[in-house]
């Protein structure tokens, strides 16, 4: 590629990060603006709280007025927890379907697969009533308990990656006297470990944006997650614009923290499975 050709290339990116950013930096400018600023015609671009002695008066009055601070703490312990139950359950299923000989392993994951093809809305009534049922509504329970079983996603990124691993490791463990759980855990399970890094970081963004399960499941104010808390900041006349986007400043901060501290491990899980 020449020069010519790699310059106009850096000028398409360039262009679409603007305009991929560009959202998000309006939402940071509006989370420095008073209620009254926000609509001027033509549109103000100055962020007026920030130039004044009280700067951050819309963050501290969303983390602390808005029980922000509540919502973040039950997202984080709904979406790690989530999190965890997904690395758990996909590294079992996807190391059994690519390297466990099982009768029927091969249609029971393109069932597994097909489960991926289902609209949430299509589940979300049964879904709802199992869990009425069970006597799991206003809690955590149904956002938490579901990410324990199979996911189709993670099962297929994981069967991949253990696939790609050599079956000599695995060979030479039971030779030394390795039983079959012992097998994945000690050998193949460390092999993974980027992988399962990115399992972990997608499911948790997931689980931390969702929500439609929260708000047809939860009740109670204090068991809220921050999608939910978002939503407190309308009412019926009116929405505090610039404390709501004050607080979705703060609720996408820790999903950059997240991938920018695995973003290495994550390119290499989905790199991974692609290597033999």
């Amino acid at each position: 590629m020449n020069n010519r050709a790699l310059w106009a290339l850096y000028l398409v990116l360039a262009a679409y990060a603007v305009i991929a950013l560009a959202p998000f930096f309006w939402m940071i400018l509006t989370s420095f603006k008073e209620q009254r600023d926000l609509f001027r015609i033509p549109p103000d671009f100055t962020p007026t709280v920030l130039f004044s002695d009280t700067p951050l008066k819309n963050y501290a009055e969303v983390w602390t007025k808005r029980d922000f601070v509540i919502y973040f703490r039950n997202s984080v312990i709904v979406s790690f927890l989530a999190a965890i139950g997904q690395v758990m359950t996909c590294s079992l299923a996807g190391y059994a379907f690519a390297k466990m000989e099982l009768p029927g392993k091969n249609l029971l994951f393109a069932v597994v697969l097909a489960t991926a093809f289902v609209p949430a809305e299509v589940t979300i009534i049964p879904e709802f009533l199992l869990m009425r049922w069970l006597g799991w509504i206003d809690t955590w329970l149904p956002l938490i308990v579901p990410s324990f079983l199979v996911g189709a996603f993670g099962t297929f990124m994981l069967r991949e990656y253990f696939g790609a691993l050599p079956d000599e490791y695995g060979e030479a463990a039971v030779i030394d006297g390795a039983n079959p759980f012992q097998v994945f855990r000690r050998i193949y399970l460390p092999l993974a470990q980027p992988a399962l890094i990115a399992i972990f970081v997608i499911a948790f963004i997931n689980n931390w944006d969702e929500l439609l399960r929260p708000l047809i499941f939860l009740n109670s104010p204090e068991l809220f997650t921050v999608p939910l808390g978002l939503l407190s900041f309308f009412s019926q006349y009116e929405a505090a614009w610039h404390q709501l986007m004050a607080g979705s400043v703060i609720s996408v901060l820790p999903l950059i923290l997240v991938y920018v501290l695995t973003q290495r491990y994550v390119l290499q899980g989905f790199m991974g499975g692609g290597v033999k």
